[in-house]
């Protein structure tokens, strides 16, 4: 137990850093381009934030959450996911004061108890986007854009961006109507969680992931035909706005998503190489939920990138670039005689912003050779007994086997230009 981690989670070593860095590195920019500013929340929040802005019907809050409670007898729970977070934290440092939108990204880990599958983890990382204090569909055209662009940047092309109307207090109680009505006749027949879901909420019955139920809400009432006036602008608004950005997309009536904040809008885009779990994006517009946890009424729409997902998409697709992890120099020191002078002349290098590593075993001339090999060093400064008793040193272009004599004095002059020449 002690050499094994929890199952669901997974260590990302270093030999995997650099994809992550390059991923995040991308989503970066990428806000940067649409006005996005970097926001980081704690990693646990008061349950009650996540009850009452995720909802308490949802699987989520119903089987998913890690909760516990500290010393001082509080309910805590470890995020399973930001947009509450990001909205607390909009809401208590007062964010709503500062001209509209406020526009907000985020990475970061986050928790759920769920069966550990493809891409999925009991800790997995999410990068998000949240943007606040907007009505109207153009600001839900922009998120969908950034969302797009940031996995066509990465290389994936075949992505099916699917988007729903989900109504508004307004006009979905005549659509819960609609769906009791339809699906009561059947209720004996389906799984447990939409017998539950039924009286409680029963949109979520065509969310459910059982084939069988699957079926029977593929002939559900539509939302479409409950939508109020103004539902029916917005969304028609949004499709305008995606048509003339060029991005293809599918209207799907019965794309709900998980969690109970969403109203008008809802998205997902899908990776279909990826086969049965091929949603890497999804989100929605969320107007009731600042309200909700006790904040002005304002609106706001946001959406989450399962960061693991994303990384198997594009390593599945070979579409991670190379990344150059050479050093810049191996200070080679036979015998360790010359440790001393081979520890300073490598702390002057580094300090000079040059990659560089050293041996620390006292190990021979030709295993230190095969390390700076192994470790794809352009140069290896050889401090040899004989050369450094002349004042000298042996540098050494690993790129053409060429070797000259530098004087100590000057190492790291001349290495510093070497090294920029190199580039």
């Amino acid at each position: 137990m002690l050499t094994t981690a929890p199952r669901g989670t997974k260590d990302i070593l270093p030999r995997d850093v650099e994809a992550w860095r390059y991923l995040e590195r991308t989503m970066r920019e990428i806000c940067a381009q649409y006005g996005y500013q970097e926001i980081r929340t704690p990693v646990f929040e008061h349950t009650e934030l996540f009850l009452r802005g995720i909802g308490e019907t949802t699987d989520v809050v119903e089987k998913e959450m890690y909760t516990f409670t500290d010393r001082g007898e509080r309910s805590l729970t470890l995020r399973p996911e930001n947009t509450a977070s990001a909205v607390r934290s909009y809401v208590e440092n007062k964010m709503y004061a500062d001209p509209a939108p406020t526009k907000l990204f985020y990475i970061g880990p986050m928790f759920r108890y769920d069966r550990p599958q493809a891409g999925r983890y009991r800790q997995f990382h999410q990068f998000g986007v949240e943007a606040l204090g907007v009505e109207g569909p153009n600001i839900d055209a922009e998120i969908i854009l950034l969302a797009v662009q940031i996995l066509q940047t990465l290389g994936l092309q075949d992505l099916k961006l699917k988007i729903n109307s989900v109504g508004c207090p307004k006009c979905r109680p005549l659509h819960r109507e609609k769906l009791q009505e339809y699906f009561r006749p059947h209720l004996g027949e389906m799984c447990k969680d939409c017998q539950s879901r039924f009286d409680r909420n029963p949109l979520r019955l065509l969310d459910c992931k059982n084939p069988h139920d699957q079926e029977l809400a593929a002939g559900a009432p539509s939302l479409e035909e409950c939508l109020c006036e103004e539902c029916k602008a917005h969304f028609e608004g949004l499709q305008e706005l995606l048509t003339a950005a060029g991005v293809d997309y599918v209207v799907d009536h019965n794309l709900v998503r998980g969690l109970d904040y969403y109203t008008k809008t809802a998205f997902e885009i899908q990776y279909a190489p990826l086969g049965a779990q091929s949603a890497v994006c999804g989100g929605g517009r969320y107007d009731g939920l600042i309200e909700e946890i006790g904040g002005p009424a304002t609106p706001g729409i946001g959406f989450a990138m399962g960061m693991e997902r994303v990384l198997l998409a594009i390593e599945s697709q070979n579409l991670l670039p190379h990344f150059d992890n050479s050093i810049d120099v191996f200070v080679v020191c036979p015998g360790s005689v010359n440790f001393t002078l081979a520890f300073k002349e490598a702390i002057a290098l580094r300090r000079e912003g040059l990659k560089v590593e050293f041996d620390f075993l006292g190990r021979s001339m030709k295993a230190q050779m095969k390390q700076a090999n192994r470790l794809a060093a352009k140069y290896v400064l050889i401090l040899g007994e004989d050369e450094v008793a002349r004042g000298h040193a042996v540098l050494r272009n690993m790129a053409t086997s060429e070797q000259t004599e530098i004087p100590i004095q000057d190492i790291t002059s001349i290495l510093k230009t070497e090294v920029q020449s190199h580039e």
